[in-house]
């Protein structure tokens, strides 16, 4: 189902003719509003310690609950990319970190109250000493540190992360 699907009336005048105008926006057509479904922006983090080993948790929450995850999440209005990734790790790591990288991004669809989401997912490297503990919180289950030559891009269950860490082992092995 596509996102707009789920939008019948204008959100600005009530409207019932609230119809497609084109495959990301509707408008409508008793006052003229348009709206867009631009995607969402997300972040997704690759935390390394010199050992070569790999921050992973493991997701507390549905869509893909139990699978493996990067720390990661949302970017809120007012923040930008790198405030909202380094945000999203201290909420589900107990980490404040910085000096993020940016590496590449991936578009993304994200199931979430029974809609289908589109996001671009941000990808950055991060850095960090070897004494760096990890605690799980928020929507992350569990945080571990994962030698790299263990991690296996199967155990991601969102399709973009699974796609990223596939890529970034390609590139770090």
């Amino acid at each position: 189902m596509h996102p707009l699907d789920k939008f019948t009336h204008c959100p600005v005048c009530g409207s019932s003719h609230f119809e497609k105008n084109n495959f990301k926006s509707k408008k409508c057509l008793s006052c003229g509003f348009v709206y867009y479904a631009n995607p969402s922006a997300a972040t997704a983090a690759f935390i390394l310690n010199s050992r070569g080993e790999l921050l992973v948790v493991r997701r507390g929450k549905e869509p893909a609950k139990g699978t493996l995850d990067l720390p990661g999440g949302f970017v809120d209005m007012d923040e930008n990319a790198e405030e909202g990734m380094l945000r999203e790790i201290e909420e589900e790591t107990g980490l404040k970190l910085n000096s993020p990288k940016y590496l590449f991004s991936i578009p993304n669809l994200y199931e979430y109250s029974g809609m289908t989401i589109h996001t671009l997912d941000l990808f950055f490297r991060l850095d960090v000493d070897d004494n760096c503990i990890a605690t799980a919180d928020d929507d992350a289950a569990e945080a571990m540190w994962m030698p790299l030559s263990e991690v296996d891009e199967t155990q991601f269950g969102l399709q973009s992360i699974s796609q990223a860490v596939k890529r970034f082992l390609n590139a770090n092995r």
